[in-house]
């Protein structure tokens, strides 16, 4: 749907309708045939029909164009009131700027952004409105520091709420207790593994060093026989030399 006509100031033009629901082109599209549509309207027209409903001709959604830019121009030009406008909202503005005042507009209606509120406020007096919302959170006046609604003051006990806190923050601390005991047990577990694995390792090595330091003893005997008995020859191959 188009912009409502009667919110335009002055004349518009022709040209500048859309040829289904005969409001102001609101996100304009143009066909081959040169008639213009808003959007919304040729979308939904299509669904059911495969010609321009102006002169006949067919007419397929790959077909629209934007509008030509001197007609864009034209459209962007026009002047109309705010729709706040019987809200009290005297604003006149261009096409092209229309939106960006409405979404700033003080006579807009907007929600209560307190959770659980439905009502609908005026911009500029939602300030007013939640001051006074029964739907509006606050900190206890009392000092246990909890945020209440103005619709739990008679049921709000400081004792019950503390005491809840405090039962919360007691399990939250055991559940934290029994995780890090775990994650220690764990840690120890790996160290105990690791250390195991290393004494296995190590237990290897020494008995590897056993065994060389038994070889090299051996060795060691056999080269002391073998130096025994070259000293023999020796002594034997002395006496026999003085005895020549």
């Amino acid at each position: 749907m188009g912009y409502d006509i009667e919110r335009f100031v002055g004349y518009v033009n022709e040209g500048l309708l859309c040829s289904i629901c005969r409001d102001v082109l609101e996100d304009p599209l143009q066909a081959p045939c040169e008639h213009a549509f808003c959007t919304a309207c040729i979308h939904g027209w299509l669904v059911h029909h495969s010609n321009c409903p102006e002169d006949r001709q067919v007419i397929d959604v790959s077909l629209l164009r934007p509008l030509y830019r001197y007609m864009k121009n034209d459209l962007n030009r026009l002047q109309l009131h705010c729709k706040n406008r019987e809200n009290g909202c005297e604003m006149v503005c261009s096409l092209e700027s229309i939106d960006r005042h409405e979404r700033e507009c003080e006579y807009s209606q907007i929600p209560c952004s307190n959770a659980g509120c439905t009502a609908q406020i005026e911009r500029r007096n939602l300030d007013g409105h939640l001051a006074v919302c029964e739907f509006r959170s606050r900190e206890c006046p009392n000092g246990c520091g909890y945020t209440i609604l103005s619709a739990e003051d008679t049921q709000h006990n400081c004792v019950a709420e503390l005491r809840t806190e405090l039962e919360l923050l007691r399990s939250e601390m055991i559940c934290r207790v029994e995780e890090a005991k775990h994650e220690m047990e764990s840690r120890l577990d790996s160290q105990r593994r690791h250390m195991v694995q290393k004494e296995s390792i190590l237990q290897n090595e020494i008995e590897e060093l056993k065994s060389q330091m038994s070889r090299l003893m051996s060795d060691v005997r056999s080269l002391m026989a073998a130096e025994r008995q070259h000293r023999q020859e020796l002594e034997q191959a002395e006496l026999e030399k003085r005895e020549l």
